[in-house]
């Protein structure tokens, strides 16, 4: 009994911390909405104890993000998530709802930073969800009073393949998301493209991940200027005759391949471009 009465006080604590956001330098005001609650909520433990592996499998990745991770419900495999990182005694939050903004201000992470609903809510720790359709995409725990950690902050996080996040937020990032031949969103862990970074002073490339492999658009020739390419970016060729279509698209971009998928043809409206792979281990500093 003491409890669930404990556990009710929590949640009582929350909707206080909710109805005052936007008072003051509090939480912004949409970080928390009321929502609708999920048709099977999750119902494990908040707390598990988590591991960490080498490797970036969705087994180390689930192991790594305790509670969190098993909150989730993915159409695919979980994408991102981490176990408790330190916040000091000036970081730590006075509401269950200030430990949630501090994920965002201290790690900062490629997540949506507003729209999540308690899920669930124990005595020293509450589960916060942003859901997609009914389901939880992005699952993060927060909790109070930690060894060496004070106040409320973030304990665990996870979220689904970010093709499961809602438009609206995927595409404020530069990370680019397919289709398929259906109109589906395709997941980022298989397919994706994403401009190159200004500070490499790569921006008029472009790159296309698929699975194992990152081809390029390099019109201006900024990567084949430093050696990152296996073969030159041709901007029009002929369509191989052995090509095939994929059924994936992004905008006018239509991606064709070849069974030894040594380059990506790209179609678009006006011609077929051929993007190289680039070299393993590409970066800048």
């Amino acid at each position: 009994m003491r409890r669930r009465l404990a556990a009710e006080a929590v949640l009582t604590a929350v909707a206080v911390a909710v109805a005052v956001a936007g008072c003051g330098d509090g939480p912004r005001p949409d970080l928390v909405v009321k929502g609708t609650p999920p048709a099977t909520p999750y119902a494990g433990p908040l707390y598990l104890p988590t591991r960490e592996l080498t490797g970036h499998s969705p087994r180390a990745t689930r192991l790594a993000s305790g509670a969190a991770g098993r909150a989730l419900e993915c159409d695919g495999e979980i994408f991102e998530g981490a176990g408790p990182d330190g916040w000091s005694r000036s970081d730590g939050g006075a509401t269950p709802e200030e430990g949630l903004d501090i994920a965002f201000d201290m790690f900062e992470p490629e997540l949506p930073d507003h729209g999540y609903r308690v899920e669930r809510a124990e005595p020293h720790r509450v589960l916060y969800s942003l859901d997609v359709g009914g389901r939880t995409k992005v699952a993060v725990v927060v909790a109070e009073d930690q060894k060496g950690r004070p106040g409320w902050g973030p304990e665990t996080h996870a979220s689904c393949d970010p093709a499961e996040l809602p438009e609206s937020f995927t595409a404020t990032t530069d990370r680019e998301i397919w289709t398929d031949r259906a109109g589906r969103r395709v997941a980022v862990a298989h397919l994706h493209s994403a401009p190159g970074a200004e500070h490499c002073a790569w921006q008029s490339a472009h790159f296309l991940a698929l699975d194992d492999r990152t081809y390029a658009r390099d019109p201006d020739g900024v990567l084949a200027r430093d050696g990152l390419l296996r073969a030159p970016y041709r901007p029009r060729v002929r369509m191989p005759a052995d090509a095939r279509d994929t059924g994936y698209r992004h905008g006018d971009r239509r991606l064709w391949l070849t069974a030894d998928r040594a380059t990506a043809y790209i179609r678009t409206e006006h011609a077929v471009e051929a993007w190289p792979l680039v070299k393993e281990g590409v970066g800048c500093a």
